[in-house]
């Protein structure tokens, strides 16, 4: 444990924001950087079969030290950080045993408030890493990096823990939908794998949202104002109406738990042209069907209203629910659930509102439920982490290689 925070923030230290407009891999230089340094340390520790491929996939195992038919499982995390906020010379700051209000980042106006974080109500007493108020913080998910790492440096350095063989794997380019694209499941040999890239203490998570894109492209006819009359047609306006056919109750601020959602993401906007990026969200796969039929069904309302301009609508479907893919191995989920018990951890388990390279390497034939890393407020300036909680994720990943072995022995 005693190297945890010193490799957390090593890591945070890297710029490894991932850029979904470029299309190899990995999408940004630093991730790779980063992945040259865990080899590196992967090293040192005396791991096998470490490998970094050409496109920044690294991973490595730690042998099993005990005899008997016990099945590999690995743990996984990935390297880059959110394009949401910047990732670059983050400062992390140290609030040590925090006693409530707000807490000032860096030296700007910018606080972590408990009035609009309320969980912070539940940390006095912790050791609290935030951000200085100007990049994100990057423990989604170089906090899961750093306790794969550091519980992998614990089960060597105590050998009477008895465990199987543990495959180890750090993804880039998660946070853009592709985490999972070249990962080489037959390769990396386990059976099941668990992601750490969860949230708080607690969080045991096998659901996850269906997820797709959709890309509404209107389009307008641009010419000069003085002369427009009858001629101009501003596709903002179109673009306008149809964001006002979009249902107001059914975005993300307006929702939880199990329910869907239509996210306004991005606008391009011009004259001429205008494109909104929405994503399209829904726990059901026949959900996520009825909402994208009901956006083409907006589109078409809208192209037989329109006399000048048009409406073109393009869907592509992201990742599916991991839930059909890992029900029907229980005890992966049962393993999880009596780790986190042994460690006085009340498992929370809940949906994923979101995805991970889980996801999508559970159809891949690698059932990938998700573990909490002890972080909150990902992918913004006001992220944060508590060391209390990064410890207990690093005593869970022992525990789960402990009691796989103790299960099958």
């Amino acid at each position: 444990m005693d190297k945890l925070i010193e490799r957390f923030l090593r890591y945070v230290s890297f710029d490894t924001q991932s850029n979904g407009a470029v299309c190899s891999c990995p999408s940004t230089s630093g991730q790779r950087v980063l992945a040259e340094v865990l080899q590196s340390e992967m090293a040192e520790l005396g791991l096998s079969d470490i490998c970094l491929d050409n496109n920044g996939y690294l991973t490595a195992r730690l042998p099993a030290n005990m005899d008997g038919d016990i099945p590999a499982i690995g743990f996984i995390a990935h390297m880059d950080t959110a394009p949401d906020a910047s990732g670059k010379n983050v400062r992390p700051q140290l609030v040590e045993n925090y006693r409530g209000g707000d807490i000032a980042l860096g030296i700007g106006d910018e606080v972590l408030s408990p009035f609009q974080y309320p969980d912070l109500n539940k940390l006095h007493g912790h050791n609290i890493i935030t951000t200085d108020g100007t990049t994100l913080l990057g423990a989604d998910n170089k906090a899961g990096v750093a306790e794969i790492m550091t519980a992998i440096a614990y089960l060597i350095a105590n050998p009477s823990i008895k465990h199987g063989d543990i495959c180890i794997g750090f993804t880039p380019d998660e946070e853009i939908g592709r985490g999972a694209n070249l990962f080489d499941v037959e390769k990396f040999g386990a059976k099941w794998a668990y992601t750490i890239d969860g949230g708080p203490v607690g969080e045991l998570e096998y659901e996850n949202f269906n997820a797709s894109s959709a890309d509404v492209i209107c389009h307008g006819v641009n010419v000069h104002p003085g002369t427009a009359k009858n001629k101009m047609v501003n596709s903002m306006n179109i673009a306008a109406q149809f964001q006002l056919m979009m249902p107001a109750d059914e975005t993300p601020e307006c929702t939880d738990g199990y329910q869907g959602f239509y996210h306004l993401k991005s606008m391009d906007a011009s004259v001429a042209r205008t494109e909104l990026g929405y994503i399209i969200r829904d726990f059901d796969r026949d959900g996520q069907e009825k909402r994208k039929a009901f956006m083409q069904q907006k589109v078409d309302e809208l192209n037989s209203k329109l006399t000048q301009g048009r409406v073109e609508l393009i869907l592509t479907d992201s990742y599916y629910n991991m839930r059909e893919m890992v029900e029907p191995f229980p005890h992966i989920i049962e393993i999880a659930q009596q780790s986190m018990m042994d460690c006085d951890i009340k498992p929370e388990i809940k949906p994923i509102r979101g995805g991970t390279d889980g996801a999508r390497l559970s159809f891949m034939g690698l059932p990938c439920p998700n573990i909490f890393t002890g972080g909150y407020n990902f992918h913004g300036i006001h992220e944060f982490i508590t060391v209390e909680g990064m410890e207990l994720a690093v005593k869970v990943i022992v525990k789960v290689a402990e009691n796989t072995a103790n299960r099958y022995a």
